[in-house]
């Protein structure tokens, strides 16, 4: 068995819970067959949310288990990156504040990415995060807009100490296509179910869990959990019936209560597994897209060690339902709001100053004067503190981890908002300084003095003449009751 495994993973699943039965009343008229698929929700980013911000989420819950793991590959996959040519996981790196010193690779371009980096970072045996993130847009009123979700999830992997040993890996590549989004366009090309789960899944799994497991030795039976990525429910009963699976082994889909989410999904059920997962258990991971790509994992004595915060199960039940399909696609730029004249302004970035700064704004990186004491962000030249005032004695101290308090907040539904209101004030930190900072994922009437917040990474602006995303950091609810 290798000494390669994962150290630690972590998902992340937005707040907001898009309920089916609001995109179906929305579009029964054009389609009423989508009637019998409103049961249900699905997650969905915020307006300020994509699959970067998610990522730098999963990342840091993911990071925060893992004490004293420093990186030597940090892979950012997605089917849905926000630029086709800047590379994410430099911008990850960036805002998680790890040693430039690294190497960095983005993967793409179909939904195995985020399995195929996982593989790819077990094979190197270096100490890798590899980060899988997807915020897929589907065409209105299809069966897909009510089956996606949104989501992450990070896995730290390398030597030392283990929560699952990996155990072997195997790729079936087949130019199946049961779907494709041709360069340019916005949504995918989805072809017909029967033909999808026949010809296709249903030959291309039993195919590879069979070489998969061949290749370690074990036989079905000895799999305690069994999780398939990348194939409807329907369909997985009838792989479980095909391959021998008892279906108490096989680990939730999770389409019911987030949706399938792309490139990300099969690692945040890898996670899920593990989350429920007791020692010396086996696992069978299987991601089905253009083939299959599989690994197997036994689980250490460590994992019984895990904290259950955070968890996947958590956080799905942690989830803000929201009914607002208009809403929903305005999120999604699928719809253009008349923003009034406020919005017709140049949001044109200055990315000279952006580069000077970039560990400022990017990694949220203030300063700590070492002769008061005194913390603030920005960091500056001089320290804040009127009693002190001293010149060239700040180094950096990073404040996307502590926890601030709000003391005076706003309210502005005249200042423009893709998420009306706008909510801004100051926020003070536990340990020194006081930031002005937007609030996030609050709804109206939430806020209050004193209310705990924590730092998140998110879209602060877009540019849509120049098709750049500014980012910053927002406070957000300390737990999971601020936002409902």
């Amino acid at each position: 068995m290798s000494d390669t495994g994962i150290i630690s993973i972590a998902g992340y699943l937005p707040r907001r819970r898009l309920s089916r039965k609001a995109i179906v009343a929305a579009n029964q008229w054009a389609n009423p067959a989508l009637a019998s698929l409103g049961s249900g929700h699905r997650t969905i980013c915020a307006h300020d949310e994509d699959s970067l911000t998610m990522a730098v989420e999963a990342s840091r819950a993911c990071l925060a288990r893992a004490t004293g793991f420093a990186p030597g590959l940090v892979q950012f996959a997605s089917t849905t990156p926000p630029f086709a040519d800047r590379a994410g996981s430099v911008l990850l790196t960036e805002a998680l504040t790890l040693s430039p010193d690294i190497r960095c690779a983005d993967a793409g371009g179909y939904l195995g990415c985020g399995a195929g980096a996982l593989i790819d970072a077990l094979d190197g045996g270096r100490p890798a995060l590899t980060v899988a993130s997807d915020k897929r847009a589907a065409r209105i009123a299809s069966v897909q807009e009510l089956s996606f979700g949104h989501a992450a999830a990070a896995v730290a992997t390398g030597t030392g100490d283990l929560i699952a040993r990996f155990v072997a890996a195997h790729c079936l590549s087949v130019d199946f296509v049961d779907h494709y989004r041709s360069t340019g366009a916005r949504t995918d090309y989805v072809l017909e179910e029967r033909w999808v789960r026949d010809e296709g899944h249903m030959k291309i799994v039993p195919q590879a869990i069979a070489a998969l497991l061949d290749k370690a030795g074990w036989a079905i039976g000895d799999v305690r959990h069994v999780a398939i990525a990348g194939v409807s429910r329907a369909t997985l009963r009838l792989i479980a019936r095909t391959c021998g699976i008892d279906e108490d082994r096989l680990v939730d889909p999770l389409d019911a209560e987030c949706g399938n989410t792309g490139a990300a999904h099969a690692l945040l059920m890898l996670c899920h597994a593990l989350e429920t997962a007791g020692p010396g258990e086996k696992i069978l991971l299987l991601n089905v897209a253009q083939g299959a790509q599989g690994l197997l994992f036994e689980t250490t004595e460590a994992i019984a060690e895990r904290r259950a915060e955070g968890t996947v199960r958590a956080q799905l039940d942690a989830g803000l339902e929201d009914d607002n399909y208009l809403r929903f696609l305005s999120f999604g730029e699928q719809i253009e709001v008349d923003w009034g004249i406020r919005a017709e302004r140049d949001n044109r970035t200055a990315l000279s100053a952006f580069h000077r700064h970039r560990r400022t704004i990017t990694g949220f990186v203030g300063g700590l004067c070492t002769a008061c004491g005194t913390r603030q962000f920005p960091k500056g030249p001089c320290c804040v503190n009127p009693d002190c005032r001293s010149f060239d004695t700040l180094v950096d101290e990073p404040f996307q981890h502590k926890v601030g308090r709000v003391r005076s907040f706003t309210e502005d539904w005249l200042a423009i908002s893709a998420n009306p209101p706008l909510m801004y004030g100051n926020v003070g930190f536990d340990d020194g300084g006081v930031v002005m900072m937007e609030f996030t994922d609050f709804e109206p009437g939430r806020l209050g003095v004193a209310t705990p917040v924590r730092s998140v990474f998110r879209i602060k602006d877009r540019d849509p003449k120049r098709l750049f995303h500014r980012y910053f950091w927002k406070a957000a609810p300390a737990d999971m009751k601020g936002a409902g």
